[in-house]
């Protein structure tokens, strides 16, 4: 467990992140030109809570030898280029991961598109609204679920992963799955990513079997299951310990660092916790890796809100993915691409200039 933690904070966009990189007064976001940032929030750990200390990047060299160790590596990650590691994926430019859910049962489009022509359908519609990533899977990990046969949910799946590159040869193909069986078949129909809610840590033999694989994988928080995640779920501290989570279980994947951050809103998290998260999610550019975030039609918009169908929450989705994005987030998983697109569109537009 660290002791100190480095987020960025304070952004600018556009010709300001261009104009105060320039001068040396910002720092380039993942060696980006048109986000930048000139402060730094330092958490620290201490026996009664943890204690943070904003400053400008220009003042890490008044801190003590310690910290200014731990906080130069952690910039050095922060501002490095991300690799394009994933197939027609540049992490210089946001992308939409559309949800194709092929189960019964999924909290907000369970049973809509559990057939061939209807899958193939909304993914067509995803990919000419702007999807660059198409996600796919077979079970259901809504809160309150059980965990269902592993030849049930190749069943719901094989029929579209087998066809899918036929008809999508340069859009990413990602499957969303606990099981080590179904990712390595997965794989074999050219999947290009696997996206694993509970971080490889449902199947013992998940990170064993991918090792044959030169593999992307989603890291992705949840506490507990899917069955028991939102029965209570406690921290010591949210953040901190979620980006503990994510440093001990990068140094677990051992074949490759093809990895993409997911802090799991809505999977063992209350409505405060998934705020925290939100807010400060910059702090996971430390990691070095890139970031994805899911909060679509997610339950924390119906708790702000009110709106209980949700169907109805695209304008709380798009209010998150929008601040998340003026966050240097890379990946937003969606149901509504084309609205979640056109938001993405019209923000860029504003900070062009």
């Amino acid at each position: 467990m660290r002791k100190y933690y480095t987020r960025a904070c304070n952004f600018y966009h556009g010709s300001e992140a261009r104009r105060l990189i320039q001068t040396k007064k910002a720092l380039p976001l993942n060696g980006k030109n048109t986000i930048a940032f000139d402060s730094i929030e330092i958490f620290s750990r201490e026996k009664r809570g943890v204690k943070t200390n904003l400053i400008n990047i220009n003042k890490v060299f008044k801190l003590n030898k310690k910290i200014r160790k731990i906080v130069k590596e952690d910039l050095s990650k922060i501002v490095s280029k991300r690799k394009d590691f994933l197939k027609h994926i540049n992490f210089k430019s946001p992308s939409i991961m559309g949800i194709l859910n092929l189960t019964p049962d999924s909290f907000s489009d369970g049973g809509k598109f559990n057939n061939y022509s209807k899958a193939f359908k909304q993914i067509s519609k995803m990919v000419k609204s702007g999807a660059n990533i198409i996600d796919v899977g077979g079970e259901s990990t809504r809160p309150g679920s059980k965990t269902i046969d592993t030849k049930i949910e190749w069943k719901r799946i094989k029929y579209v992963l087998n066809n899918f590159k036929k008809k999508y040869k340069k859009i990413c193909l990602s499957v969303d799955t606990r099981k080590s069986d179904i990712m390595v078949k997965s794989i074999t129909c050219g999947a290009d990513l696997i996206n694993d809610v509970s971080g490889f840590n449902h199947d013992p033999f998940s990170l064993i079997k991918l090792r044959d694989f030169n593999i992307p994988k989603v890291l992705h928080h949840m506490q507990g299951t899917p069955k028991t995640m939102q029965r209570s779920p406690k921290y010591k501290n949210v953040l901190l310990d979620i980006y503990d989570f994510f440093e001990k279980e990068i140094s677990n994947i051992t074949d490759n660092k093809k990895i993409i951050i997911d802090p799991g809103i809505g999977f063992g998290k209350t409505l405060k916790h998934n705020l925290t998260l939100i807010s400060n999610i910059s702090l996971f550019h430390s990691l070095g890796f890139p970031i994805l975030v899911g909060t679509s039609r997610k339950r924390f918009i119906n708790q702000i809100s009110g709106e209980y169908d949700s169907k109805d929450r695209i304008g709380g989705t798009l209010a998150s993915v929008l601040y998340l994005l003026s966050q240097g987030v890379q990946i937003f998983r969606v149901h509504n691409v084309r609205e979640v697109k056109q938001g993405i569109m019209v923000y860029e537009k504003i900070n062009e200039k």
